[in-house]
């Protein structure tokens, strides 16, 4: 569909009388001509850098286009405003030489500057000019092959359906597109808590009533809060054309009077006596959501099991404590059994999703203990939190251990740090430059999929009964009710999900130093796409080496994501 600048201009206006309170205070307007065949980005400025806005007659979206045999796609976007900025190049003569970023073929008809209105004056984006740009040389080795991808994905919490109520359904079908629909970034899995989880109005878990219940007799059908994430699920596969969802289910705590101590928080343990009931709950989940039409893929052990062990100190919200040992017992005698023994024995399951100091020593732990607990699992669940500490060579070890074991990031966010503003910062290149880096790195050490954590925010990064306010990729303005942001945390998770398809193979992609990280694959359809990152503050020259295709050597501007398509 085509939108010109009148037309996008006028919705441009209208949806700025939405923005009030705290929003109206961040947003600068940004004004600009726009003819596309895509639908693009309406960018905005705030104290914190660029976000595009969404409302009930305009989103972004950007269709599929396949490189032509002798030609290539380049997407882009970059701190100083690119968000999916779409350009064309051919090989001739196997090399091509562009001296600049500017000078490809634009093809989502974007402008090559954007004039942003401050008070009086105007300033333009530009490419900042360094009077030699470094340059670097990225060599794609189709030869050697590494891990296959199954997917990419975000959490379905109780925040993100009680957000998704707050929007008219012409803005929830936006949500949905933009992450689920070929036109969006292309997700194609949920991770979906068992029962309540910090992102929720309040704790919650099934059968709580009655007590000592080792038959869950009142856990014959789901949560009405469940119900209404059903719903909303079945909307998004109708709204973005996608038949299959992978679910991974997640258990955060179980009714209290399963644990050590009468709390939903603190130390606590799961009782041994229970061992099995609790085996029987996640299976009663898998049945009852099956029953919906709404299968479940995974499961997990439990979410972060160190919260009740040591974690409690500083987490208030929904935890159950496992030593290593102990969760070995239970996947061994009850949970892989239990899984395994029924209808659904085909369901995965993943342990330990919590840290990745844990790795590889959780399960060399488990191993020795119930060795038969390491045969029930199908992956290993990490999240990332303390990953600027911790370097990648403990995932390399727990690969080494585990070859044929799945690995996912389950969960990521921002602003969960003591010393970080704990909500949403609208803009912020900074924070989605943390994503690029997580991307690249966990993609390069053997990681299958990768998990964001919630879907959609509001403004104050919840709602949570913990007060456990973070940032988010796409943020809800719930004062108006009328417009969602799309954060550049979207667009550099998009560079992977929407690019990288399931059953896409890691190549070899050899970077001749530093100023640029990279990543390479080979899709289902034979196309190669390769993701490339310049965290520099300058331009780099760029030269990309294929065997097979050729050269193609390009200058790119700095603080920017790319990643080009060809055959």
């Amino acid at each position: 569909m085509a939108f010109a600048k009148e037309s996008l201009m006028n919705r441009m206006k209208i949806s700025d009388r939405h923005c009030v309170m705290s929003f109206q205070s961040v947003f600068i307007k940004v004004y600009f001509v726009l003819v596309a065949t895509n639908t693009p980005c309406a960018l905005r400025s705030s104290k914190y850098g660029f976000v595009c806005f969404c409302n009930v007659t305009y989103c972004d979206y950007l269709e599929p286009v396949s490189p032509k045999v002798d030609g290539f796609v380049l997407t882009s976007s970059s701190k100083e405003g690119l968000r999916f900025s779409r350009k064309i190049g051919q090989f001739s003569n196997n090399t091509i030489k562009i001296n600049d970023y500017s000078e490809l073929k634009d093809i989502t008809n974007e402008p090559n500057v954007q004039l942003i209105k401050r008070g009086n004056r105007e300033n333009k984006i530009i490419q900042s000019k360094a009077s030699k740009p470094r340059d670097v040389t990225i060599k794609i080795d189709r030869t050697k092959k590494y891990q296959e991808i199954v997917g990419f994905g975000g959490a379905f919490t109780g925040a993100v359906s009680d957000n998704l109520k707050h929007l008219p359904q012409e803005l929830q079908d936006a949500v949905y597109l933009s992450y689920f629909s070929k036109k969006g970034i292309g997700y194609s899995m949920i991770r979906m808590p068992i029962g309540g989880c910090d992102f929720d109005l309040e704790p919650w878990a099934y059968n709580e009533l009655p007590e000592n219940d080792v038959t869950l007799s009142n856990f014959t059908k789901l949560n009405y809060l469940d119900e209404t994430k059903i719903e909303q699920i079945n909307r998004l596969k109708s709204v973005a054309n996608i038949t299959n969802i992978k679910i991974m289910g997640t258990a955060w705590s179980p009714p209290k009077w399963m644990k050590t101590i009468n709390s939903w928080t603190g130390l606590n343990f799961l009782q041994t006596k229970y061992y099995q009931t609790w085996a029987d709950y996640h299976l009663r989940f898998i049945e009852l959501m099956a029953s919906k039409n709404m299968p479940i893929w995974a499961i997990t052990t439990g979410n972060e099991p160190l919260n009740g062990v040591i974690g409690w100190v500083f987490v208030h919200f929904m935890s159950l404590g496992w030593t290593a040992s102990s969760q070995a017992e239970w996947v061994a005698d009850n949970l892989g059994p239990t899984i395994r023994n029924s209808k659904f024995k085909d369901v995965k399951i993943f342990s330990n999703d919590d840290q990745r100091y844990t790795f590889p020593s959780w399960f060399e732990s488990m191993n020795e203990t119930r060795k038969e607990s390491i045969d029930y699992l199908d992956g290993l669940g990490v999240h990332w939190y303390w990953d600027e500490y911790l370097g990648p060579s403990l995932i390399d070890q727990a690969h080494e251990l585990m070859p044929n074991k799945l690995i996912f990031n389950t969960e990521s966010s921002l602003g969960d740090k003591p010393t970080n503003i704990h909500a949403p910062l609208l803009g912020s290149w900074k924070r989605a430059e943390k994503y690029a880096r997580s991307y690249l790195e966990d993609l390069q050490h053997s990681f299958n999929g990768y998990f964001d954590w919630n879907l959609i925010l509001n403004e104050q990064g919840g709602p949570s009964y913990a007060d456990n306010f973070i940032d988010t990729a796409v943020v809800v303005n719930t004062t108006s009710g009328q417009e969602i942001y799309k954060q550049p945390i979207f667009y550099v998770i998009g560079h992977f999900s929407k690019f990288i398809p399931e059953g896409s193979i890691r190549i070899d992609a050899e970077r001749s130093n530093t100023n640029i990280n990279t990543v390479a694959f080979v899709r289902p359809d034979g196309t190669i796409t390769c993701i490339f990152y310049n965290s520099a503050k300058d331009e780099v020259a760029v030269t990309l080496v294929d065997s097979i295709r050729g050269n193609i050597e390009i200058t790119i501007p700095p603080k920017s994501l790319h990643t080009i398509e060809y055959n």
